[in-house]
């Protein structure tokens, strides 16, 4: 089994990838006021940038105690019917918020992948220490 979701090759280059040489967004110097704005904008994105990633770490952990009690009391690491849920009541949400209801589900078909790739390494930790805690 791969370890790692696959993902769009194209959506990860370009969100890692720099900018062509020769490119820039910086404004002209008279345009110091969009510059402000952009500068403001940015700050926004990174400010939001971290707080997904502390939520999504919040969530994480939550997901390994769930996968720890799955472990535990032999239950499998996915659950279908409960994925197929999250993912019709994300998709809602995101048509609400004005959020591609497509990404949205890409996004968390990634994590439940990866939630399940946790879990399935916490019950193999736990069978091969004969059920103590890993």
């Amino acid at each position: 089994m791969n370890d790692q979701p696959d993902l769009p090759a194209r959506s990860t280059e370009r969100a890692i990838s720099a900018p062509p040489t020769g490119a820039t967004d910086t404004a002209t110097p008279g345009d110091a006021a969009v510059r402000a704005e952009l500068s403001r904008l940015r700050d926004s994105i990174d400010n939001i940038d971290a707080a997904v990633v502390h939520m999504l770490a919040e969530r994480f952990k939550c997901t390994q105690r769930v996968g720890r009690l799955k472990a535990d009391h032999k239950l499998p690491p996915a659950d279908p019917a409960r994925e197929a849920r999250q993912i019709a009541r994300l998709r809602e949400l995101a048509e609400s918020a004005k959020l591609d209801p497509g990404f949205a589900e890409k996004l968390l078909n990634f994590i439940i992948a990866e939630v399940i790739r946790h879990h399935e390494q916490i019950a193999d930790d736990v069978v091969a220490n004969g059920g103590g805690t890993p």
